[in-house]
């Protein structure tokens, strides 16, 4: 790789430190390195606008947490552009960069074509009013509806493929993919997923029965939440969201659309797991 761009999300501490460190790094390498305009401009500006991104691109390098990678690869879909991420955040699952010094060798590995392309699937969900489409969107993570009041109770049901499969009473609800497995359908109860394959789960959030359980379903598969009540709000890897009444609708399904990931040879997903999951 000799072209990249970053990705910054300068509200965090260190990250200026870390995005001063990269761009002066590759280009002592010889590599052409520029930065996301948006985020020198406006310190509270999350969304990269594509068109800014130059085509001959080929890595997109976000500093920040987990929410910086996704915000990216929502605002890029489409794009094919690998991706890799330098955690100043949290837990930071998605990034393969903790640690100062583990920059340098990564971008070593970046410049020397040492690495594996990963490609993750994103989920499409659309949410409809008097049978009429009202908002559509993406998800990296998970399409979630929840509740608005904090204390009421939630009442949906549920079809698959057009066929009945059950109703509930929750907090809310959440289809994830594989890549969001670790995120809010983890803190859910939902199972952890490897990133590289290809299924959605269901996951009720904080149920009122005692049989209301995750379910795997196939990429091919269709999902409808049908809403029975109102104070409902679905959003899409907590960014766009929008409020939602009885008898409104949100299908969610496999997308065209994938997110390419770098994969570096020495950090695993089990590996990159057992670190997160031991520091919780």
């Amino acid at each position: 790789m000799k072209y990249f761009y970053i990705i910054a999300n300068l509200s965090k501490e260190y990250v200026k430190d870390a995005q001063v460190f990269i761009k002066t790094y590759l280009e002592a390498k010889g590599a052409v390195c520029r930065l996301n305009s948006a985020s020198l401009r406006d310190r509270e500006s999350t969304h990269t606008n594509s068109g800014m991104v130059p085509e001959n691109t080929e890595c997109v390098i976000t500093i920040g947490g987990d929410g910086t990678l996704i915000q990216a690869a929502r605002d890029l879909a489409g794009r094919g552009i690998p991706m890799v991420g330098v955690n100043r955040g949290h837990l930071g699952y998605l990034n393969q960069i903790s640690r100062q010094e583990d920059i340098a060798p990564v971008m070593d590995a970046l410049l020397e074509d040492r690495y594996q392309l990963e490609k993750r699937m994103m989920i499409q969900g659309t949410a409809f009013h008097d049978k009429e489409p009202v908002l559509s969107d993406i998800a990296l993570n998970e399409i979630a509806v929840t509740r608005q009041d904090p204390l009421k109770v939630l009442r949906y049901s549920v079809y698959v493929n057009d066929e009945y499969l059950n109703e509930y009473a929750a907090d809310g609800v959440l289809v994830a993919t594989p890549t969001g497995s670790t995120a809010y359908n983890l803190s859910a109860g939902g199972p952890v997923i490897a990133p590289s394959a290809r299924m959605m789960v269901l996951t009720p959030i904080c149920s009122h029965s005692l049989n209301a359980r995750s379910i795997v379903l196939a990429p091919e598969d269709r999902i409808e939440i049908r809403l029975l009540n109102s104070g409902q709000v679905v959003s899409f890897d907590g960014d766009s969201s929008m409020e939602l009444s009885a008898g409104d609708s949100i299908c969610i399904e496999c997308s065209h659309l994938e997110t390419v990931m770098v994969k570096l040879k020495q950090v695993s997903f089990m590996q990159n797991l057992s670190n997160h999951l031991g520091r919780i």
